[in-house]
């Protein structure tokens, strides 16, 4: 499945080994923040800096073609100038097909520098989305999409518009192949979760379930196929752990007999994590953000506990305000960031080495800066 329109170009084209930029310097440290064209930085981590295959992690939120200035002031964050002092942050003028090819450009560096058991997340909204999305089916593969996940990122609206009111954007999330890092995230029980999930109170007031002992499917070593305390599993399905085990487990009273003689295995509600968390995510933006559409650190510091490892190494090449790099310190991980922005820069550059004694914002971070330097020919 693929998008065509005019001017698009092909791979071999773009994943050609030419890049036209130097570095103001080697590069040293294992976080790397780069000022200049996201482009040709990537190119040169995939083709001369050893990045290829190295990257387990890659959250984007790139321009959304909103055809917008986005402008910044001492006190305050604006679409609109409402005074001669505040700076450009940037510009997403960008639009339709050529937006298109400005970000499937970038992706399919992204996937190259992708590690085999790499994942992208990309943060865009509903109105360019869909077609992001068809984008990333032709780049990743539409076997290795994970999740359209719906982030509510505001209050309801009351505007007069006929249309129903959006509070929502959306982050497609794609793997890089088969075998994604992923750390199977939960979400603590609410007080409704557990009357619904654990209904049953044992006598020191602990509320639990029950399953069943067996599950389907034949057994294959044979044990859990043969019978316990004289019961069998029923036809076409076997003991979920061997004999000696479900004695053991009976012994610390972990299995529930009912009067018909029944074996269930009880599952106490303090002794699970939590729930699965699902592909519909609340995170509202900071009402005072540093950056023009600085999103939810939460959010980014839980994608980036779910998708990578210490030691793995996050890139966001859209940086921003930096708030990807230095969660992403925070918690272990190595980092590259790139934006164009000078004033993107600036602020990345406070967050990265201010003190601050917020559990998020704790680390001293160490990092190279790096200018990307046009070479003139």
């Amino acid at each position: 499945m693929f998008l065509s329109y005019p001017y698009k170009e092909s791979e071999k084209v773009i994943l050609k080994d030419n890049f036209n930029i130097e570095f103001s310097k080697e590069l040293e440290k294992d976080n790397i923040l780069f000022f200049g064209d996201n482009f040709d930085i990537l190119k040169r981590l995939l083709y001369k800096e050893g990045y290829r295959k190295k990257i387990d992690l890659v959250y984007i939120d790139p321009p959304f073609a909103t055809n917008i200035k986005f402008k910044i002031g001492k006190n305050r964050v604006s679409t609109i100038s409402s005074s001669s002092n505040d700076k450009i942050a940037y510009e997403d003028t960008l639009t339709g097909y050529e937006f298109l090819e400005f970000l499937r450009k970038r992706l399919i560096l992204i996937r190259e520098l992708l590690s085999d058991r790499g994942s992208i997340y990309l943060h865009i909204d509903y109105k360019i989305g869909h077609y992001v999305k068809i984008i990333m089916d032709e780049v990743f593969g539409i076997e290795n999409f994970r999740n359209d996940i719906a982030r509510v990122k505001c209050n309801p609206k009351n505007f007069k518009r006929s249309a129903y009111g959006n509070i929502k954007d959306m982050i497609l999330f794609y793997s890089k192949g088969k075998n994604p890092i992923f750390n199977d995230p939960k979400e603590p029980y609410t007080q409704d979760d557990i009357k619904k999930l654990f209904p049953k109170v044992n006598k020191d007031g602990r509320r639990y379930t029950t399953i069943p002992l067996h599950a389907p499917g034949e057994t294959k070593d044979g044990d859990t196929g043969k019978a316990w305390r004289g019961i069998k599993p029923p036809k076409g399905r076997h003991w979920r752990s061997k004999p000696e085990i479900l004695e053991e487990l009976d012994k610390q009273g972990l299995i529930e007999w009912s009067k018909n003689g029944n074996p269930r295995r009880v599952i106490y509600a303090d002794e699970k994590e939590g729930k699965k968390k699902q592909d519909i995510w609340n995170y509202k933006d900071t009402q005072y953000p540093l950056y023009p559409t600085e999103k939810n650190l939460e959010m980014i510091k839980d994608i980036i506990l779910a998708s990578s490892n210490r030691d793995s190494i996050v890139m966001d090449c859209f940086c921003g305000g930096g708030g990807t790099l230095k969660i992403a310190n925070d918690l272990g991980r190595k980092w590259i960031g790139i934006d164009n922005s000078k004033r993107a820069i600036e602020v990345t550059k406070n967050r990265l080495e201010e003190s601050n004694s917020d559990n998020l914002f704790s680390n001293q971070v160490e990092y190279d800066f790096i200018v990307a330097k046009s070479i003139k020919k």
